[in-house]
C-alpha cells in the first residue's frame, strides 16, 4: 500500500464523509442509522467536531479520498473529556488494504495532543471485521448492552471495546 496521509476535514470534504457513511448503512451491521443521511443532516455533526478537540481527519491514498476517522465525545459531562469515541469509515474501493488499521493508529498517535487517555468504540456485535480489528490493535471488550438495537428485524447486541492511549 502506497503511504496514507491524514488531512483535517473540511466543509468540502462533508459529502464524500456522507457517501462513505451511506455505503454502511445498507449491511445492517456498521451503524444504527436505517436510512441514508444527507450532507444538510450531517452538518451539525461535522461542526461539533472541533480541530483542537474532537478532529474529524480525511485518510488520503494515491491522491484520493480513501475514508475517514474522527473522535467523537464520549458523552456530554465535563468529567468525561478524557475519553472519546472513534469512528472509521473506508471507502468501498480502499477496503481490505490494511487502511483501517493505519487510521486507528493515527488517531491514537494524535490523542495525547487533544488530552485524550482513552479510546472508546461503539461496535455491533455482528460486525465482525470491525470487532477483529480493534482487538488485534489491543483494544479490550469494556461492555456488552444486550438486544439494544433493531436492525432489519434483527435485535443487535453493542459491544463497548476501549484502550488507554
Amino acid at each position: 500500500m502506497s503511504e496514507v496521509q491524514f488531512k483535517l476535514a473540511t466543509k468540502e470534504d462533508l459529502p464524500f464523509i456522507v457517501s462513505v457513511y451511506n455505503q454502511t448503512i445498507a449491511s445492517h451491521i456498521v451503524t444504527a442509522s436505517l436510512q441514508p443521511v444527507t450532507v444538510e443532516q450531517r452538518l451539525p455533526w461535522f461542526e461539533a467536531h472541533k480541530p483542537d478537540a474532537h478532529p474529524i481527519w480525511v485518510a488520503w491514498l494515491d491522491d484520493k479520498r480513501a475514508g475517514w476517522v474522527s473522535l467523537s465525545p464520549y458523552h456530554p459531562r465535563a468529567a468525561y473529556h478524557i475519553t472519546s469515541e472513534i469512528s472509521i469509515y473506508i471507502d468501498r474501493q480502499f477496503q481490505h488494504l490494511g487502511l483501517g488499521t493505519k487510521m486507528v493508529q493515527y488517531a491514537e498517535q494524535m490523542a495525547p495532543s487533544l488530552e485524550i487517555k482513552n479510546i472508546v468504540c461503539l461496535i455491533f456485535g455482528a460486525n465482525l471485521p470491525s470487532l477483529g480489528l480493534f482487538k488485534k490493535l489491543g483494544y479490550e471488550t469494556w461492555g456488552t448492552l444486550p438486544k439494544v438495537a433493531e436492525l432489519d428485524g434483527n435485535l443487535m447486541d453493542l459491544k463497548i471495546l476501549g484502550k488507554a492511549v
